[in-house]
């Protein structure tokens, strides 16, 4: 599983998801991608970005598992990195 977090630091609900991945990451050891859409547009193009924030998560095969954009509550966080796991 790999989990990518599309963010801009300008993103007003951006400032107020990021922290709720970082928890939900450190709690459960799950690593996070952290993408500033700003530097890493490209990046952002390949997985068809264009609304943030925007939390992906690969399959083990690198595929698109799930996709969600907007902001999540904690337990949304946890049940997506859960199923995943």
């Amino acid at each position: 599983m790999t989990v990518l977090y599309f963010s801009a630091p300008w993103c007003g609900p951006c400032k107020t998801f990021k922290p709720i991945v970082q928890e939900v990451s450190s709690e459960l050891g799950v690593p996070i991608n952290d993408i500033n859409v700003d530097y890493d547009a490209t990046f952002a193009q390949k997985y068809d970005v264009s609304s943030i924030p925007t939390l992906i998560i690969l399959d083990g095969q690198g595929n698109v598992a799930y996709r969600k954009t907007g902001v999540l509550s904690k337990d949304q966080v946890r049940n997506a990195f859960n199923s995943f796991k």
